[in-house]
C-alpha cells in the first residue's frame, strides 16, 4: 500500500488586534521530541507606567528597561552575514511561481514561511530527492541550510509586545510508523519544530491538528484549518506558520478614512480608502509605481501599483520587479524624494492555494513519484512514500493602526515619466502588488490584491 506525507503550510499577518499564538500547542499522545525553547526576549516598556505618583517622569527607570529591550533585540536579530543573501535565487524563482494564475483573484503568499517548511522536508528525504530541494533553496548541502534557516528563523523571530512575529514549525507522526529519532531530533533542534503522534485520520488527531494551526496563526486561518485533514494512509504531516502583526510608523488618521471606487477586474466596488500625505520616496519604472510605508519597529510594506496594460502577475513576474523588491527599492526603478498623498483601501483578503503542481516547476518532482522518491532519513519503511499534497493558506489585513500581511496599491500616476516636481497622487484604486518586508529585507508576505 502506498503511504504518503502532508506538507501542511500556514501563513497569516494579524491586525493590530490579535494575540500571539506562541510555543507549542497540546497534541494527542507524547511528544517525541522536546519542546523546542522559544526565544525569551525582553518586553517593549510601557512608558504610561513610568509616570510617578506626582506626575514626574521616571526617565532613568525606563532608559534602564529600554535598554534591556533593545540590547535583546539585537541579540535576537544578530545573525550569520549573508544568510537574507542565500535566499535571494529561491525568491525569485518561486515568487513569480506561487502568484500566477491569479486570473482575477486575490492570491498571497508568504514566501518565508514556504522556505522553512521545504526546508524540513529536506531532512526528511535523501538522494535526488534532496538534492532538488536543496537546488531550489539555494543550498548546497544540509549542513548548510541548517545555518540558513536557523538564522532565517531567528532573524524574523519577535514577540517584544512591540512587533509580534512568531515562526513555529511542527511534524505530526503515525503510530504504526517506526521513525528516525535522529531526524525528528533535528527537526526540534534547528527548526524549532514539536512532533506528535497519534493515529492518522482519527477525529483526535485531525482535531488537534486544526487547533495547532489556528492557534498559531492567531485563529485569523480557523476557517481554512478546519479543511486540514489526515486520512489512514497519511505517515507524516510538516507544519510550518508564521503570524506577524506591526503598527504604521506613521498611523493613518481614522477621521480622513472614506469610501471611493475600486475599480476591480469583475467591476467598480465601494470601498473604504485610508488616506496619508507626507514627505517620502516615491519609485517608478517602465511598468509600475511604488511607495513603501514603514512599519513601527520592523520593515515595511510595500505598495506597487502597475501601469495601465500590466497586469499584477505580468509586473511580478518581470525581474526588475523583483530586484526592487529584494534591493528595497535600491535597484528596478528611478526614485524621487516628494509629497506622497497615499490613499490606499481598507482590506482583509485570503487566499488557500494547493501548489504541488508549482513546486514541479520549480524542479522539486521526485518527492511526488513513489516509484523513485527517497524517505529513507525518515523511517526505514519508506518504499512506496511521497508527497501527496501541498497546502498553503495566507491572510493579510490592514487597517489604520497597522498590518497583517496585506496588500492594496493604489496609483495615480505612473509610467516611465518622471512625476512633478514637488507632489504626487498615490491612488491605489485598481489591482495591485505588495509586499510586506522584515528589518533585514525578507518579504516575509508578497501578495496581488485584485479586490479588497
Amino acid at each position: 500500500m502506498k503511504r504518503f506525507i502532508a506538507l501542511i503550510l500556514s501563513a497569516a499577518c494579524l491586525l493590530t488586534l490579535g494575540a500571539c499564538g506562541n510555543g507549542a500547542a497540546s497534541g494527542p499522545g507524547k511528544l517525541l521530541a522536546a519542546e523546542p525553547d522559544y526565544p525569551q526576549m525582553a518586553p517593549y516598556p510601557d512608558e504610561t507606567k513610568y509616570f510617578k505618583s506626582n506626575g514626574e517622569f521616571d526617565s532613568d527607570g525606563f532608559d534602564k528597561v529600554y535598554d534591556a529591550w533593545w540590547d535583546s533585540r539585537k541579540a535576537q536579530r544578530s545573525q550569520p552575514d549573508g544568510y537574507a543573501e542565500a535566499l535571494e535565487d529561491y525568491l525569485r524563482s518561486s515568487v513569480p511561481q506561487l502568484l500566477s494564475g491569479a486570473q482575477g483573484e486575490n492570491r498571497i503568499c508568504s514566501p518565508v514561511n514556504i522556505y522553512m517548511a521545504l526546508a524540513m522536508l529536506a531532512e526528511t528525504t535523501d538522494g535526488e530527492s534532496r538534492a532538488q530541494i536543496l537546488e531550489l533553496l539555494g543550498s548546497d548541502s544540509l549542513e548548510a541550510l541548517r545555518t540558513e534557516a536557523k538564522a532565517v528563523w531567528n532573524a524574523n523571530y519577535c514577540d517584544d509586545g512591540a512587533v509580534t512575529s512568531v515562526l513555529a514549525n511542527s511534524v505530526w507522526l503515525d503510530d504504526s510508523v517506526n521513525y528516525e529519532k535522529n531526524t525528528v531530533d533535528a527537526l526540534a533542534e534547528h527548526y524549532y519544530a514539536c512532533s506528535y503522534h497519534g493515529e492518522m485520520g482519527s477525529d483526535e488527531l485531525n482535531a488537534a491538528l486544526q487547533n495547532w494551526l489556528s492557534e498559531q496563526t492567531g485563529g485569523l486561518l480557523r476557517e481554512q484549518a478546519e479543511g486540514v485533514e489526515t486520512d489512514p494512509n497519511t505517515i507524516l504531516a510538516l507544519c510550518s506558520t508564521i503570524y506577524f502583526r506591526a503598527k504604521w510608523s506613521g498611523r493613518f488618521s481614522e477621521g480622513q478614512t472614506s469610501p471611493q471606487t475600486f475599480h476591480a477586474p469583475g467591476g467598480d466596488v465601494e470601498r473604504d480608502f485610508m488616506h496619508s500625505s507626507g514627505t517620502g520616496s516615491y519609485y517608478w519604472s517602465g511598468k509600475f509605481s511604488a511607495y513603501g510605508k514603514s512599519l513601527e519597529g520592523s520593515g515595511s510594506m510595500w505598495f506597487l501599483l502597475p501601469d495601465e496594460g500590466v497586469t499584477p502577475e505580468e509586473l511580478i513576474a518581470d525581474g526588475k520587479t523583483m530586484d526592487f523588491l529584494l534591493s528595497g527599492g535600491q535597484e528596478g526603478a528611478e526614485d524621487k524624494f516628494l509629497i506622497v498623498n497615499l490613499a490606499v483601501p481598507k482590506f482583509d483578503v485570503a487566499s488557500d492555494l494547493e501548489f504541488s503542481d508549482s513546486l514541479a516547476a520549480l524542479g522539486i518532482r521526485d518527492i511526488f513519484d513513489p516509484a523513485v522518491s527517497d524517505f529513507s532519513p525518515l523511517t526505514g519503511d519508506a518504499e512506496g512514500v511521497f508527497l501527496s499534497r501541498a497546502q498553503h493558506a495566507a491572510r493579510v489585513a490592514i487597517d489604520e493602526e497597522g498590518v497583517i500581511a496585506a496588500a492594496y496599491t493604489v496609483l495615480a500616476a505612473c509610467g516611465a515619466a518622471a512625476p512633478p516636481e514637488e507632489e504626487v497622487d498615490f491612488v491605489l484604486d485598481r489591482p495591485f502588488v505588495f509586499a510586506i518586508t522584515s528589518h533585514d529585507g525578507l518579504p516575509l508576505f508578497v501578495g496581488i490584491v485584485n479586490t479588497p
